[in-house]
């Protein structure tokens, strides 16, 4: 708000303004608010209809919504509908709530009884996923179509704590043209509603044309720019400039390594190597290999004598045959490492796991889930492989090493350790993750898909079993539909999962 105040004064007194923004209201819930600067400097509100109450939206929580029916204002000598964000969602049936009113609806009701509007108007912070882009479109060329007018829709960007907006407002006409602002950039859309390929973007990048009809090419590499964006605004809205982590040699570490060095510089990025006796040689030439390649600080600290000194310890009371403990601890040993010097220096740790290994417990309490913010937290392994390949091509070089790319990956806190002894291939376990956890297939759904039953009910008790550790996870970007977080509420203490009645 305080940006936009600025931005504000030096506009020209004749340009009327439309900001989104809370108001106090005098009693516990605000109302959400679109408020309009006039020519004259006067300020006209206009309130919010539909609170959305579903995944990763709690609105009416804190929020009250307006009970009238929607507005219709003239701005800068247009008469325009003004929306808010989820009034746009319901008459394109992109949404899961079934509401009483139809904002859109009784835009076209007065449109019918003689109202002239020169178009529609909707702030939106409407978080990202993947592919969120189309389905906004989708509810643009929705509300033009129907109204016989262009429908502008202004989008936020940047990230708050989990939630991302990818920007990317845009403008859609009843003939099905769309013209497109760049995701992740903040800048000015100047529409002509007139003719639309008259638009144009004040801003990095250029605005993008749809026919009618044609979607948006998503591409792979917004899953960079998304988390990027999510970490950066975390640091930065946090007070915190620099960040710490730990690099293993594997593909998460160095794919987290390069989120923070895009994020904050690579100055502002250290790295520890933290090898214990079940370290390769080739974990720690490749963990340096990537601290080298971006250029981020580097240090190199064996754990072997704090973790010979750990076993000494608890020996005495520790059961023999527990392996699970003892791998736990050269984890921990990490963590406090780590954690000292994110004390000392006036860092934040980063966790560097992702969704498959959060969903399947594949992770430790205090070791490798320490920190303040996990960027690759929702996403699947492969998709974190996927990563690897965008940064050494935006780099034009390794920063993920071949080695790192190709070796099959390990925790190495056992001899000869693989990731596979404990899970399924990533490529397949990835999918059903994803088939349960964003498109809700159960077991009986996941086995008519193909997939072994009895693999798939393993898979579905660890995703049950592990919910305490996702209660105690740092925040994740949200990239996918659906995220562990604020849109997933799972009882924590329950030694079940949900399967298809089959009776």
């Amino acid at each position: 708000i305080q940006n936009c105040a600025e931005v504000a004064t030096h506009l020209d007194t004749a340009i009327p303004t439309l900001l989104g923004t809370p108001l106090p209201s005098g009693v516990r819930q605000l109302p959400g608010n679109g408020v309009i600067r006039t020519q004259s400097n006067g300020r006209e509100v206009v309130r919010k209809q539909l609170l959305p109450t579903y995944d990763v939206f709690d609105e009416a929580r804190y929020f009250e919504a307006d009970d009238r029916p929607g507005i219709a204002r003239t701005i800068g000598g247009l008469d325009v509908g003004v929306t808010i964000c989820e009034d746009a969602w319901q008459h394109a049936k992109a949404t899961p709530m079934d509401y009483e009113s139809d904002p859109i609806s009784q835009i076209a009701d007065w449109l019918s009884q003689g109202v002239a509007l020169d178009a529609t108007l909707n702030l939106s912070a409407s978080p990202y996923h993947m592919d969120k882009l189309n389905t906004r479109i989708k509810v643009a060329r929705t509300a033009s179509n129907t109204l016989q007018h262009p429908f502008l829709l202004a989008n936020q960007v940047g990230g708050n704590d989990d939630l991302l907006f990818d920007g990317g407002s845009l403008a859609a006409w009843p003939d099905g043209r769309v013209v497109i602002a760049p995701e992740w950039q903040e800048g000015v859309l100047l529409v002509d509603i007139d003719e639309p390929k008259n638009s144009r973007w004040l801003g990095e990048g250029d605005v993008s044309f749809l026919d009618s009809n044609d979607e948006a090419i998503i591409q792979q590499d917004h899953l960079a720019d998304a988390v990027i964006t999510g970490l950066r605004d975390y640091c930065l809205k946090s007070g915190l400039n620099k960040i710490v982590l730990g690099l293993s040699g594997g593909i998460d570490s160095a794919v987290a390594a390069c989120v923070a060095s895009a994020a904050l510089g690579p100055e502002n990025v250290t790295g520890f190597s933290l090898p214990s006796r079940h370290s390769s040689a080739h974990s720690i030439v490749d963990a340096k290999a990537t601290a080298d390649a971006l250029g981020i600080h580097y240090q190199e600290i064996p754990i072997e004598s704090l973790h010979r000194g750990s076993e000494d310890l608890l020996q005495e009371w520790l059961p023999a045959g527990a392996p699970i403990a003892n791998e736990n601890i050269q984890a921990r040993l990490r963590g406090l490492i780590i954690m000292a010097y994110a004390n000392a220096y006036g860092a934040m740790a980063i966790a560097t796991g992702n969704k498959s290994e959060l969903a399947q417990g594949y992770c430790t309490l205090y070791g490798d889930m320490a920190g303040g913010y996990a960027p690759l937290g929702d996403l699947y392994k492969m998709e974190v492989y996927a990563l690897a390949k965008i940064f050494n091509a935006r780099h034009g070089k390794e920063v993920v090493t071949q080695s790192t790319l190709t070796k099959p990956p390990s925790a190495e806190l056992a001899p000869n350790q693989i990731d596979q002894d404990s899970l399924p291939p990533y490529e397949i376990l990835d999918e059903v993750l994803r088939l349960h956890i964003e498109e809700g297939l159960d077991a009986t759904q996941l086995q008519s898909r193909g997939f072994d039953a009895s693999m798939v009910e393993v898979v579905l008790a660890r995703l049950s079993r592990n919910e305490h550790k996702r209660w105690q996870m740092p925040p994740a970007p949200r990239v996918s539909r659906r995220a562990f977080g604020q849109g997933w509420r799972q009882p924590l203490a329950a030694e079940h999962h949900w399967r298809q009645d089959t009776n």
